[in-house]
């Protein structure tokens, strides 16, 4: 029998997820080659005269490959798309309107409970110790037993809760229960851990970034909600039925996948090559030939891997950038409510003189002008966004957060000029504008800078320490504001300031880079043991997580 010879062409992976083509020498159909690979089923490959040889003869490599290799080669397509939408849905279900309740609630209990001040400011203060006391507990829940596990237990539980709140009996039933809500809510950052590990490096900026449509979407679908319901069925229902969609969420969880990441590092390969082949299979991509390589890691999760000498500075500047981000977000949602009551920046001292007279039981009920400003103010954020999209990728993530924190400062600097209220209005709308996008640029580079192992964990104690700036933020945008708008405006600009500073400073530079697997020390000798599975040297990595 004459043996019929065919030109085959191998892809190699590199480490950044680019491959290069060469052509290889010609193999003959007599000759036997075994490939150690992740594909179970022998595809016949069509050569020039319709004759057909089995797949293993198609890429002759015992060459070996990572998650993040694959991640890159399978690319983006129908999978991606299906978890942007559910990871959007957590997002807007789970965040965005249990968050946007509070601004509703607040002033309906005030007047129908007659809570004085300082209890109504409760109700929203609680939410938040809530997050912030369980942000680190959720991200090494999501470290040890797994992102999937994490985020499902966390909606369930604020899906129980934040039902049972709208059964509250007395003030003391809704505050402890919406406590418990916002224990819950701590939980969902980890929905942004899953997500980015699925994303290969070139979407992932932009993918991340485009979750905060769904907060938009969430925080409108509940202002419409509350014009429906609440002057017919009250804030009961208001509380029951935006807890609804999350049930949809916790049945949707079933189609998720676990991280395929996570599984490698806790040494599941069998599952990681599962999923890996259900993304390609989904998006009509090739698998990488090759072996998977384990790097497992029974140590996971742990407090003090944020602080080894590689991580010690990068852990403590993003706890300060996060703290300054959520301190002046929602400093300057409660100064904007403040600011157009008065009409001016000047007004305000003489205004607070002549509301200090009046009892602190005194009430409005929220009427459609006031959702309306609700609205207004949630679209100010999709500018801030958008150009945050614009930029991320073209000058990095550190700089865009120092971009975002100066701009902000600058603008509340112009607010000591005593500006009428259309100028206010402008100044108010790009530093909202842009310190929301410096939020989204910190959700990008948080995962992107910590290895698989403590990647949840430093996400979640990253946003712990943004609730400690969401708790002390009323104090000084209310309080602080009776005694001096211009020491108040003094805070926000400055501490900003410092952000722009710490953003600049933080040691790596995720733009451009591939997820870590595991940590520095180990990444270093994955490569080594990479390197001596490459048969004569043909293994090409290029470059590295430093």
């Amino acid at each position: 029998i004459k043996p019929r010879f065919c030109v085959l062409r191998v892809v190699k992976f590199r480490r950044t997820g680019e491959s290069s083509r060469s052509d290889e020498d010609v193999i003959s159909g007599e000759h036997e080659i075994q490939i150690e690979g992740v594909r179970t089923e022998l595809e016949p490959v069509e050569l020039e005269d319709g004759a057909a040889v089995p797949k293993e003869f198609a890429n002759p490599t015992d060459d070996t490959f990572m998650v993040e290799d694959a991640v890159e080669a399978i690319g983006f397509g129908k999978f991606q798309w299906k978890l942007s939408v559910v990871t959007g849905l957590a997002w807007a279900s789970n965040y965005a309107m249990e968050m946007m309740i509070l601004s509703i609630l607040a002033p309906q209990l005030h007047c129908e409970w007659r809570l004085p001040s300082w209890q109504v400011a409760l109700l929203t203060s609680v939410v938040f110790v809530g997050m912030m006391s369980s942000s680190t507990l959720w991200g090494n829940i999501s470290d040890q037993y797994g992102r999937k596990t994490g985020l499902k237990i966390s909606v369930l539980w604020t899906l129980y809760y934040g039902i049972l709140s709208g059964f509250a009996p007395v003030y003391s039933w809704i505050l402890v229960l919406r406590g418990l809500v916002g224990f819950g809510i701590g939980g969902v950052p980890q929905s942004v851990t899953l997500y980015a590990e699925f994303l290969p490096m070139k979407a992932r900026a932009k993918c991340i970034l485009l979750i905060e449509v769904f907060w938009a979407i969430g925080t409108v679908f509940e202002v419409l909600l509350a014009v429906l319901v609440m002057p017919t069925l009250g804030w009961r229902w208001l509380l029951i039925l935006s807890a609804l969609p999350l049930l949809l969420f916790a049945v949707l969880c079933f189609w998720l996948p676990e991280s395929a990441r996570y599984d490698v590092l806790s040494g599941n390969q069998e599952k990681a090559i599962a999923t890996l082949k259900r993304i390609a299979t989904e998006n009509g991509a090739p698998m990488p030939l090759g072996k998977l390589i384990i790097s497992r890691q029974e140590d996971r999760g742990k407090m003090r891997d944020l602080f080894t000498p590689h991580f010690r500075w990068t852990t403590l500047l993003l706890w300060f950038i996060w703290f300054s981000n959520a301190f002046s977000y929602y400093g300057l949602v409660l100064l904007t409510t403040e600011f157009f009551q008065a009409g001016d920046v000047c007004s305000i001292s003489s205004r607070r003189q002549e509301v200090k007279a009046k009892c602190s039981l005194t009430c409005e009920y929220l009427t459609e002008e006031d959702y309306t400003d609700l609205l207004w103010t949630t679209l100010s954020e999709f500018p801030g966004v958008l150009v945050t999209l614009w930029i991320i990728d073209r000058i990095g993530r550190k700089k865009t957060m120092a971009l975002s924190f100066f701009v902000f400062s600058f603008c509340s600097l112009l607010l000591f000029l005593c500006v009428g209220r259309n100028v206010l209005t402008v100044l108010l709308f790009i530093a909202r504008a842009f310190i929301s996008g410096g939020f989204q640029a910190a959700y990008v580079y948080t995962p992107e800078v910590y290895p698989t192992a403590t990647r949840a964990l430093g996400l979640g104690t990253c946003s712990g320490m943004a609730r400690v700036g969401a708790l002390i933020t009323p104090f000084i945008a209310q309080v602080m504001l009776e005694s001096s708008v211009y020491l108040t405006l003094v805070v926000y600009s400055g501490c900003c300031l410092l952000a722009a500073v710490a953003s600049c400073f933080l040691p790596i530079e995720t733009k451009g880079r591939g997820l870590q697997e595991s940590s520095h020390k180990e990444w270093g000798q994955e490569m080594v043991g990479r390197g001596s599975h490459s048969p004569g040297g043909t293994r090409s990595n290029s470059g590295s997580q430093e």
